[in-house]
C-alpha cells in the first residue's frame, strides 16, 4: 500500500511538472532561448499551406523588425524539438591546437573528454587572420576561385562528430559526449561541432582565421547539414547548402504533394540518421509540421543566405526548393534585407558539380559577408526553369509591412548560451555516488524529484543540485531525469 501512494505521489508529481514545462531554465545549456512554450504533437493542427513565417505561437504576427529574434527564436525552437533535436549550447571547456594545416578541437563536458579535428586550405592572396568558408565534410564549391578571393577553407570532418554512414544513429564523437540516445540527430551534431570549431577558432590566434568572418556550405546531403549548421549557429555570417533538396533547401509539404518521384519526409528520415527521431511522427502527417523548410531557411536572417540548386534532378524536387526561395526572400524583403539573400539554380552538369556559369554568384556573396565589400551585388534570384509560385495553393497569409529595424547578430553567441569557459551547470561541492540522489542525502525520494521539477521550471530559481540534476547526462534537464527517479522511488519507500 505505501508503495503504491508513493508512485501515486511520483504520477501526480509528473502530471505537475507536465503541466509546467517550458523551455526555460532547464533549456540554459541548450540553444534555445528562455520561456518558449513549445505545443505537444497532439495539440499540432493541420495546415495544408506553407506556415506563415511572421506568426508568433501566440497567433500574433510580426510588425516591428526589432521583435524578428524573438519570432527566430521559436521558429528554432519548434525545428529543434519537432525536427533536428535540442542541441547542447557551450559545454563546460573547448580548447583548440593547430599542427601545421590541421585544427584540434578538445571539447570537454559533464567529466568527459573528445576531439574532432578540422583541415584548413590557405589561401596564397589576402592577410591573415583570413575570412573561411567552412565545408559541411566538404566544400563543393568554386574552391580554388575562394581561395583567390583570400579566402580559407576548412573541411570540418563531420563524420567523426555524428557518423551518417549506415543509418548509424548516435554513433560519433557528439555521442560519446552526451549518449548515443541524445535526441539530436546527425546535423543538429554537426551544428554543435561547428561551434565548437568556432569556439576553438576564438582562442587559438595561431590558426590564423577570422572567426568574425565565416561561412558554411556543403553539397547534397551536406547541403542539408550546412543549412542546418547556418540556421542554428548565429557566428555564421553567410550560409551557402548546394542542391541540398528534401530535409534542405526543400518544402516538405510540396515534396509530398510531388509523390514518389522526389524524397519526401518519411525518406529523408529513414535514409539516414541525419534528424531527431521526432521527425518521425510527421513522416505521414507532413501537415501538422508546424512550420516549413522556408522558415529554417528564414532563421539564416539577418546574415547572409545564397541558395545554389540544379533543376536537372528530379529526386532534389527543385520547384519546391523554388517554392522555398520565393518565400524566404519575402522574409528578408520584409525584414528590409533583401539584398542579403540570393537563389540561383543553373542545369546541365552533374550533380553538386558548380558550373562556371554560378561563380560570380557564389563570389559575390563571399566578397560581401565574408570581404566586407560594400560594392558586391548580391540581388540574385535566377532559375533557368520557369516555375512560378502558385500562391492561391500554398499561401494564406501575406507579407506585412513592417517598422523598425532588424537587429545585427554580433560576433557573440545567443545570450541564452554560456561562456566558452563557464560550467553549464553550477557545481555542488560533492556528488552523490548514487546517481538519483539528487541531493546526496542517501535517499531516493520525493525530494529529489521535486528538485528536477524545479530545475526545468522557468519559474522559478536555480535549484543547489542542479548540477546532478541532469541523470541520464544528455544535456538536457527533462522529464526523462525525473523517471529515472521514479524506477527507483518504491525500492526505497
Amino acid at each position: 500500500m505505501r508503495k503504491n501512494k508513493a508512485y501515486l505521489s511520483m504520477f501526480l508529481l509528473v502530471m505537475f511538472v507536465t503541466s509546467l514545462f517550458t523551455f526555460g531554465s532547464g533549456t540554459a545549456n541548450a540553444l534555445i532561448a528562455p520561456g518558449i512554450t513549445v505545443p505537444s504533437f497532439s495539440q499540432l493542427k493541420d495546415n495544408p499551406k506553407y506556415p506563415d513565417p511572421f506568426k508568433f505561437l501566440d497567433g500574433t504576427r510580426l510588425k516591428d523588425r526589432g521583435d524578428w529574434p524573438k519570432l527566430r527564436n521559436e521558429i528554432s525552437a519548434l525545428a529543434q524539438t519537432f525536427e533536428y533535436g535540442i542541441i547542447p549550447g557551450k559545454p563546460e571547456s573547448v580548447k583548440g591546437s593547430v599542427s601545421g594545416s590541421t585544427i584540434t578541437v578538445t571539447v570537454t563536458d559533464k567529466g568527459k573528454t573528445v576531439s574532432f579535428t578540422a583541415k584548413v586550405t590557405y589561401p596564397s592572396a589576402g592577410t591573415a587572420p583570413y575570412p573561411a568558408m567552412i565545408g559541411c565534410g566538404m566544400n563543393s564549391l568554386n574552391q580554388q576561385e575562394i581561395l583567390k578571393l583570400g579566402v580559407a577553407c576548412i573541411d570540418l570532418d563531420t563524420e567523426s562528430i555524428a557518423s551518417q554512414t549506415n543509418n548509424n544513429r548516435g554513433k560519433g564523437k557528439f555521442y560519446d559526449l552526451y549518449g548515443s540516445n541524445h535526441s539530436c540527430g546527425d546535423i543538429a551534431a554537426w551544428a554543435w561541432g561547428a561551434g565548437r570549431l568556432i569556439d576553438a577558432l576564438e582562442l587559438t590566434p595561431a590558426a590564423k582565421i577570422n572567426p568574425k568572418k565565416l561561412g558554411v556550405t556543403g553539397g547534397s546531403r551536406n547541403g542539408k547539414g550546412a543549412l542546418g549548421i547556418g540556421a542554428f549557429e548565429e557566428r555564421i555570417a553567410l550560409t551557402i547548402p548546394q542542391e541540398s533538396g528534401s530535409g534542405g533547401t526543400g518544402n516538405y509539404r510540396f515534396a509530398e504533394s510531388k509523390g514518389s518521384a522526389v524524397q519526401r519526409i518519411q525518406s529523408t528520415v529513414g535514409e539516414q540518421a541525419w534528424f531527431s527521431k521526432a521527425l518521425d511522427q510527421f513522416s505521414y502527417a507532413v501537415n501538422k509540421l508546424p512550420y516549413d523548410h522556408h522558415q529554417i531557411l528564414a532563421l539564416c536572417a539577418p546574415r547572409g543566405l545564397l541558395l545554389i540548386e540544379n533543376p536537372d534532378y528530379e529526386w532534389l524536387c527543385n520547384e519546391g526548393c523554388w517554392n522555398n526561395g520565393k518565400c524566404v526572400q519575402m522574409v528578408y524583403q520584409a525584414l528590409g534585407i533583401g539584398d542579403r539573400m540570393g537563389y540561383s539554380s543553373v542545369g546541365g552538369h552533374m550533380h553538386c558539380s558548380l558550373p562556371a556559369s554560378q561563380y560570380g554568384d557564389v563570389n559575390a556573396f563571399i566578397k560581401k559577408f565574408l570581404l566586407d565589400d560594400k560594392t558586391a551585388n548580391t540581388n540574385i534570384f535566377k532559375s533557368d526553369k520557369n516555375y512560378t509560385l502558385n500562391t492561391s495553393k500554398w499561401i494564406d497569409w501575406t507579407v506585412p509591412t513592417l517598422t523598425g529595424t532588424v537587429p545585427e547578430v554580433g560576433s557573440d553567441t545567443p545570450a541564452s548560451t554560456p561562456t566558452p569557459t563557464k560550467p553549464s551547470y553550477t557545481p555542488t561541492p560533492t556528488k552523490p555516488a548514487n546517481v538519483e540522489d539528487v541531493n546526496g542525502d542517501g535517499v531516493v525520494n520525493m525530494a529529489d524529484a521535486l528538485i528536477i521539477a524545479t530545475a526545468f521550471n522557468s519559474t522559478t530559481g536555480e535549484p543547489k543540485f542542479k548540477a546532478n540534476c541532469d541523470l541520464d547526462r544528455n544535456g538536457v534537464i527533462n522529464m526523462a531525469d525525473i523517471l529515472l527517479i521514479a524506477a527507483k522511488f518504491g525500492k526505497t519507500f
